[in-house]
């Protein structure tokens, strides 16, 4: 999250990168502004009413641009109202994290490699998300054993970006090594 009040992320599956808000904190033109009083309640600008959580998450699987804010102090709470959606369909139904999936994503928070895990994680769900477009194309052609095809393309995607993700990491280490220089004894 940005620390520049004037800079807000938006909601949104299909791209990654961040929209800024306009002058006064305003949302950018096409984006929704949801905004959250102080008793936890999300009131819609758009529809000029009050909305769930439920609401939101059709808004995301719908793929709406929005973006929440704090109603007293304009602060960007889109990523909050976010991880509150995935803790309900979390604790709802199928989860899909494991206990351990789970804890070992928050070994990562303040470990050095927390950024490339993120960037990790993030291209790997796009890149499954790809691949289930890819399905979907295939199962209308009816290509033989489709399923088969997306698990050996994903397989291949999530390798690539498995090595992309060592190389990082190699070159992290190497400018690590390379800042602890052993200090010369003093003579």
């Amino acid at each position: 999250m940005s620390t520049n009040p004037r800079t807000r992320r938006t909601a949104s599956s299909t791209e990654g990168a961040p929209e800024a808000a306009g002058e006064g904190g305003a949302p950018p033109p096409g984006v929704r502004a949801i905004k959250k009083y102080p008793n936890r309640r999300l009131y819609d600008t758009q529809t000029s009413s009050y909305i769930t959580l439920a609401d939101v998450k059709d808004m995301v699987m719908a793929v709406e641009h929005f973006i929440v804010l704090d109603a007293k102090t304009g602060e960007d709470l889109t990523r909050s109202i976010l991880l509150q959606i995935i803790l309900e369909e979390e604790t709802g139904g199928v989860p899909m994290f494991s206990t351990q999936a789970l804890a070992q994503i928050i070994r990562f928070y303040g470990h050095t490699m927390q950024g490339v895990m993120g960037n990790y994680l993030e291209k790997n769900i796009q890149s499954f998300i790809d691949m289930q477009a890819r399905l979907t194309e295939n199962a209308v052609v009816k290509l033989p054993n489709p399923v088969q095809s997306f698990m050996t393309s994903y397989m291949e995607q999530s390798s690539q970006i498995f090595t992309q993700m060592q190389e990082q990491m190699a070159k992290q280490a190497e400018t690590l090594i390379g800042a602890i220089q052993p200090i010369p004894p003093k003579k």
